[in-house]
């Protein structure tokens, strides 16, 4: 007896000529907030995860999520130029109407178990190992470089003239889905734009547009192995990828954090040859990627119809986060007047 598929989820499948019949096991998969994403059994044993874009919501994103599937397509692929690295195989990429509009993403599935799902098993010393691995295994993705900076695709300019074109872009467009969806933020819209413009030249640091994930928290890093044994067997959910500025990729690593205080991973940066000096420029820019990735949160939070208890914790800490990020902006900027 062959499965009941949803007819977007057959379509991508016969993308690749699998049938219904071939379906074994068709599983949504919890934990994104975003794409609809399908675990994928076949009678021959291979393991997919399938990940299909919400039905026409144009109206209820937010700017940079405009075609995320591409951007998590080029993600995986550019990272296959480092040996080595856990990111799930690209199957097929099934193509929209408008190229490069992505309508299906087909992956082998990584084997594992998302990281925060397992942290109250983990022992100190298997911990650190893991943060030393993952400083190892992000400084070497962060070896790959781009065609230029920013998002790849519509709509924003890609590649844009430079990182400060390409992140000036990326927080007008959160600070114009603030204003069009009423989002409730900590400061006026306008304030946050002036912070933000005011150390904007300190982006001019950044030549070279690296691979950035974005989006590293502890859900999208997969462990697999035994307890007390625990190795990283996947990298995954890279569709808020973009090429810019490494140092940007500290935010979610340490969510609400400080990643100079994480002596293990930068470690393990280091010993890929990612050595991270925390100077005054690397300072400012991080606090400038805390706000844009604290703005992502709060603004999304009314798109997303977020319950009231979600949108209390939000305001809470990601409200708090911001404020404190936009006031070292300007006190780094006052510093140097």
């Amino acid at each position: 007896m062959s499965l009941a598929l949803d007819p977007s989820m057959a379509d991508a499948l016969a993308a690749v000529s699998v049938t219904p019949d071939d379906v074994v096991e068709c599983v949504p998969l919890t934990g994104g907030t975003y794409n609809a994403v399908t675990r994928v059994v076949l009678r021959d044993g291979r393991r997919w995860v399938v990940k299909l874009p919400p039905p026409g919501n144009s109206g209820t994103t937010l700017t940079y999520e405009h075609n995320l599937l591409y951007g998590e397509s080029v993600y995986y692929r550019a990272a296959t130029e480092v040996s080595g690295v856990p990111v799930p195989h690209v199957v097929h990429t099934g193509l929209g109407p408008e190229p490069p509009l992505v309508s299906s993403l087909i992956m082998a599935e990584c084997p594992g178990t998302p990281w925060h799902e397992t942290d109250e098993r983990l022992a100190p010393d298997n911990r650190a190992g893991l943060r030393e691995e993952l400083g190892y295994l992000v400084a070497r993705l962060h070896t790959v470089t781009g065609p230029g900076f920013g998002y790849p695709s519509r709509p924003f300019e890609f590649p844009a003239s430079s990182w400060r074109r390409a992140f000036t872009d990326m927080t007008d467009a959160v600070l114009d889905d603030a204003e069009r969806y009423g989002a409730r933020l900590p400061r006026p819209v306008a304030t946050v734009r002036t912070v933000l413009a005011s150390a904007a030249d300190v982006l001019d640091d950044v030549t070279r547009p690296a691979l950035v994930h974005f989006d590293l928290w502890q859900g999208n890093l997969l462990l697999d192995g035994p307890p007390g044994e625990r190795t990283i067997g996947g990298i995954i959910d890279g569709e808020r990828m973009f090429w810019g500025d490494p140092v940007a990729e500290f935010v979610s690593l340490a969510l609400f954090g400080d990643i100079e205080r994480d002596e293990a991973f930068l470690t393990g940066c280091a010993a890929a040859g990612g050595a991270v000096e925390f100077t005054d420029s690397a300072r400012l820019r991080l606090d400038l990627y805390r706000c844009y990735l604290y703005l992502i949160m709060l603004v999304e939070t009314v798109p997303r119809r977020y319950s009231r208890e979600q949108r209390a914790w939000t305001w809470t800490h990601a409200g708090r986060a911001l404020v404190a990020a936009l006031d070292a902006v300007g006190s780094a900027v006052s510093g140097r007047a």
